[in-house]
């Protein structure tokens, strides 16, 4: 499990390969990731965009960004936490990402960063 706190909010990461959404001879190999987002900080916030960079043992870099996480802007009172899982593909057995959420204090308005912390995606068979 990847773990990373930025002013007050901690993100959580932890993957899984899905080896039954995969096809290795096509060059397909799907991952799911499991984030929780904990407001440890005194102030309401609300995550509005998501921006990631997923990179591919090849070298390709690709990058995804819009509004939420998988169709929810999720407000977090102080102490809340908000889970959601989702997938990403590969193009190889194994890559990286990491990435940012910009989220708004309710209070002010204020916007800023939290930073998700780079994880490993790797495909079990390559580990021997």
């Amino acid at each position: 499990m990847e773990i990373f706190t930025t002013n007050g909010i901690t993100v959580s990461v932890e993957t899984q390969y899905m080896p039954f959404h995969s096809n290795p001879r096509q060059s397909k190999f799907i991952f799911g990731y499991h984030i929780t987002i904990e407001n440890g900080s005194p102030h309401t916030v609300q995550l509005l965009r998501r921006h990631w960079v997923i990179r591919d043992s090849d070298g390709q870099v690709r990058e995804v960004e819009g509004e939420g996480v998988i169709g929810l802007q999720p407000v977090l009172l102080p102490g809340e936490i908000h889970a959601y899982d989702s997938y990403c593909d590969l193009g190889t057995e194994f890559g990286k990402m990491s990435g940012t959420y910009l989220m708004s204090r309710r209070d002010d308005e204020s916007l800023f960063e939290v930073t998700i912390p780079e994880f490993r995606m790797v495909a079990p068979f390559k580990l021997n």
